[in-house]
């Protein structure tokens, strides 16, 4: 599977590094068995957000403005405007690499070069520098997507030295509020607490083994955990370690009380159509009842029905799942209903 993303990357970075593309793949995930959550539609705000927000921030730690990273996105979007499958993994690709990110994903430094968008017009890769010559060096390559206006703007940002006049402000600032405080007595200085930082949710270092029969599986998509819920052929027993397995999921809900879980439950395609669409129904209750037992609101839980129960024609074992993933909002109303509706 990892062969195919690389092949599209490929297409637009031709040494591309198959390391780190295979590291993208795993943080992707589950969000690459399915076509739609396997591509980035460039024209949803609420998709762009989302990249900017769960893959550049938290993922890649970036700390540009908004209208910065934005641009990169946009960016990719204009280079990929021509393929009618925008892949995720190569999205991702190209947006680590202009920001000099691989090495998240396990590429190599070297990788993380320019990556030429046109005549002319390139996107500048060099990680925030910490050394004086490392910082005039990222000071001087041109900033992707950015007018010189823009790049000067963020310049300190980025590590740009400041001219040797320049250490004269603080010198004047400390004068003038010398000066000040011998007019008017000293009042209190309230400090604001420090708010602690809260790290990106690691995607796991290598992809879980789907068992054959009963099992349950855990990975980690945009910084959000998910889980599937395997079962032995034509049966709906919760396995044992259900518990712990979902312990992650159920701490995210519990820390986000503005999300929901989804429950879908799927079946392999042999046998008779209304006994397997019964059994995934049955597969998504039990996933559930065992959830609340564990202390999740049923109110929290949204069993939704897939479009094709029989999704997976790869592996009768994946077919056999109920997915739990993370929804942002509240319940849908009438999910239930329709979740139990052949």
């Amino acid at each position: 599977m990892d062969e195919d993303w690389a092949l599209d990357v490929l297409k637009y970075v031709p040494d591309a590094d198959r390391t780190a593309i295979a590291g993208i793949v795993r943080y992707c995930g589950i969000a690459l068995r399915n076509r739609d959550s396997s591509l980035v539609s460039f024209t949803d705000p609420a998709e762009t957000d989302r990249v900017r927000e769960n893959y550049l921030k938290k993922k890649l730690g970036l700390v540009e403005p908004d209208s910065v990273l934005d641009t990169a996105i946009a960016k990719v979007g204009e280079i990929m405007k021509g393929d009618s499958t925008r892949n995720r993994v190569t999205v991702y690709y190209l947006l680590a690499q202009a920001f000099g990110k691989l090495d998240l994903f396990g590429g190599s430094a070297a990788t993380a070069a320019t990556l030429p968008l046109g005549d002319g017009d390139r996107i500048a890769a060099a990680p925030i520098a910490a050394a004086p010559v490392a910082a005039a060096a990222a000071a001087a390559a041109p900033v992707y997507g950015l007018s010189a206006e823009q790049a000067a703007a963020i310049a300190p940002v980025r590590g740009a030295p400041f001219p040797a006049w320049a250490w004269l402000i603080p010198l004047l600032m400390a004068a003038v509020a010398l000066a000040w405080c011998s007019m008017k007595p000293a009042t209190p200085v309230v400090t604001a607490p420090a708010v602690p930082e809260v790290a990106p949710v690691a995607a796991p270092a290598v992809p879980e083994v789907v068992p054959d029969g009963a099992g349950i599986t855990t990975t980690v998509v945009e910084g959000r955990p998910q889980v599937s819920v395997y079962f032995d052929t034509a049966k709906y027993d919760i396995y044992p370690n259900f518990e712990a397995r979902t312990e992650e999921v159920r701490k995210y809900l519990a820390d986000n009380p503005g999300n929901h879980l989804q429950v879908s439950g799927f079946n392999d395609p042999r046998g008779n159509a209304a006994f397997n669409a019964q059994l995934s129904k049955n597969r998504a209750f039990a996933v559930r009842d065992a959830l609340v037992k564990l202390g999740v609101p049923a109110t929290d839980i949204d069993l939704v029905k897939p479009a094709d129960t029989t999704d997976d024609v790869d592996s009768l074992a994946r077919a056999r799942r109920v997915d739990i993933t993370i929804k942002d909002g509240p319940v849908v109303p009438g999910a239930v209903e329709a979740a139990t509706t052949p």
